[in-house]
């Protein structure tokens, strides 16, 4: 099976800190144990970095410490790369829908998740995403 993560998922597991580490680590290693195929967006990738680098805690993560914390965490998840046409797409289901603002970027993570058919996003935003992908709610996982 194959699952496609959000970075309220991937964030959460990559910190100790984090109140939500011990929900969301188990499903990095799944994929680390060949247990199912993981998989973001590239959005999602640069997402994480920025949100690893800013978190208010001490230590902070700095810049470096980032990037290798998600080489060797992110190693076995497939990264998802969008199309011109994909962003289209995203763009005409939310003008669809009514929605505006920042709700564009849930959007294109369910574009990722529909192009690799992902049985599943795992995101702590379930809402979020049920409101932009509405033909895939049943996909949307709570860790």
């Amino acid at each position: 099976m194959t699952y496609l993560f959000d970075s309220s998922l991937v964030v959460p597991a990559l910190v100790e800190l984090h109140p939500e580490h011990e929900r969301a680590l188990p499903w990095l290693d799944k994929v680390a144990e060949g247990q199912i195929e993981g998989a973001m967006g590239t959005h999602t990738l640069a997402e994480v970095y920025s949100t690893l680098t800013v978190l208010p805690i001490s230590p902070r993560i700095s810049p470096r410490m980032a990037s290798e914390m998600m080489r060797e965490s992110l190693a076995k998840v497939q990264l998802v790369s969008l199309t011109a046409s994909d962003y289209h797409h995203a763009v005409e289901r939310m003008a669809n829908l009514g929605l505006s603002g920042g709700v564009i970027y849930d959007a294109l993570i369910t574009c990722a998740a529909e192009k690799i058919q992902a049985d599943g996003l795992v995101t702590f935003n379930v809402s979020h995403f049920r409101r932009v992908w509405p033909e895939g709610r049943d996909r949307i996982l709570s860790p």
